[in-house]
Order: C-alpha cells, then structure tokens, then sequence
C-alpha cells in the first residue's frame, strides 16, 4: 500500500462525523483522524502484517505474545528452513520437534502446545477458506475459543489474516492513549476498542496500518519509562501534565 493510498484514506473520511452516541471522546470529530495523519507523515506506511500469506501471519500472532518480534522472525525462519511453516505440517510434527524450532520465541512449551492445538483446530474446521465463511462475530468467538488466543490475539488474526474491520488494542495503544487523556486510566481492551471504532470508519485498510503505526510510537517514543516526549511527533497534542506523570511511572 502506497504513501498516497494512505492519504486517500485519510482525507476520504476526514469530514465525516463519525462519533457513536456512547462514545468515550471527548476531542473534536476527526481527532483520531489527525492522529493517524500525523503519524502517517512521520513513519510512513508501515506495510504490517510482516508476513507471506495469512497461515504465517496466524503462526506469528501467537508466537509474538511476551517477546519481541525480532525473536518471532528467528522462530519463524526454523520453521521455514525446516518446512514446516503451515497448519498441516505443525498438525503432524511432534512436539518436542516443534519446540526446538520456535525456541528463540521464548515460552516455547507453551506456545508450541497453543500452536499445534491451533493447527489441528485450523486443520479440522476444513483450512482458512471454510473459516473465512464465518461471520466477523462467529470467527472471532471461534478464535477466542482456543487456549492462548485473547482479543488482542483474536483481533490480530481478524484484521491481518482475515481482512475484518476490527481494530486492535495493545499495550502501546493504552499507554498512548491515557497518557494524552484521550481514554481514562482504567480503561479496558473493550472500551479503547470502541473509542477507535466509534470515531473511524470500518475500513480495515485504515485499521491495519493505523495499529502499526501506533506500534511505532509506542516502541520508539511512548516508552514505559523516560518516553522521548519532545521528539514525538504527537508532541503538539500533549496536555501540558503528560511529560511529569510519564517520568515519575
């Protein structure tokens, strides 16, 4: 996706006032949207999900929980090297196999039992394209359903793998948002869902690469702890209270 397919995104939908009526916003109509402007000029298109073709997304959402991504490519690369990157070979390799090869990801008993539980269950529901006739609701409950995969795993798979309309909600996004006072402190995954998904269209275009580029500011300015508060490019959109309460976390 291009730099000015990104743009015509965001100006499509610029004018358009799409607060829902319980909405938790309190910033004028299209906030978001300048949001996503800013950082879009800042990074550019971040081209996520990193993956080729939809099993090895799905394969890499999972082995992503609690570690860095840089960890997953190694995992990822062993099972590519080894072929077995797919829900068909991960159902018939034998465990002790598969954890040796996803090892760098950390975690690996768990994740490997996840994993081949995820395959066998992929396997079984007939492969992706039967899944794929699942309404948006019916998939996410599926997913949802197997051991280890949460809503922010389950969302993950929906829009990246899936192409659905649901916006995900990480660690970074929360940290992002509570420091700029745009939700509160004890907001949960649901409630800073609906925040996005109130104010933005359904467009998994939009979805897709506004989470990656939050996933930029949170990595590289929003940090847990001495975040780079002047040199974020969401400077000019801090309250004047941010830069104090971020240093003293």
């Amino acid at each position: 996706m291009s730099f000015e397919t990104n743009k015509k995104i965001s100006n499509r939908y610029c004018n358009l006032n799409t607060y829902g009526k319980n909405s938790l916003a309190s910033k004028p109509d299209c906030n978001l949207l300048k949001v996503y402007e800013t950082l879009l000029t800042a990074f550019g298109p971040q081209h996520w999900w990193p993956a080729e073709g939809a099993e090895e997304m799905i394969i890499g959402a999972l082995l992503t929980q609690n570690t860095t991504w840089k960890n997953v490519e190694k995992a990822l690369a062993n099972l590519r090297l080894n072929k077995q990157l797919s829900f068909s070979s991960i159902s018939a390799i034998p465990l002790p196999e598969l954890q040796k090869l996803i090892k760098p990801s950390g975690y690996f008993r768990q994740k490997s039992a996840r994993l081949k539980a995820l395959a066998i269950a992929v396997t079984d529901a007939g492969g992706l394209s039967q899944l794929e006739q699942k309404s948006t609701s019916d998939l996410r409950e599926w997913l949802l359903a197997l051991k280890g995969i949460g809503p922010e795993t389950a969302d993950s798979i929906l829009l990246y793998a899936f192409t659905r309309p649901l916006f995900v909600i990480d660690t970074y996004t929360l940290r992002i948002c509570k420091r700029h006072k745009w939700l509160p402190t004890t907001t949960d995954y649901t409630e800073a869902q609906n925040y996005f998904t109130q104010q933005l269209p359904a467009d998994p275009t939009l979805f897709n690469e506004y989470h990656a580029l939050l996933v930029q500011i949170g990595k590289n300015f929003c940090r847990p702890k001495k975040p780079l508060c002047e040199e974020c490019p969401l400077n000019h959109l801090q309250i004047d209270s941010i830069t104090k309460e971020a240093h003293h976390e």
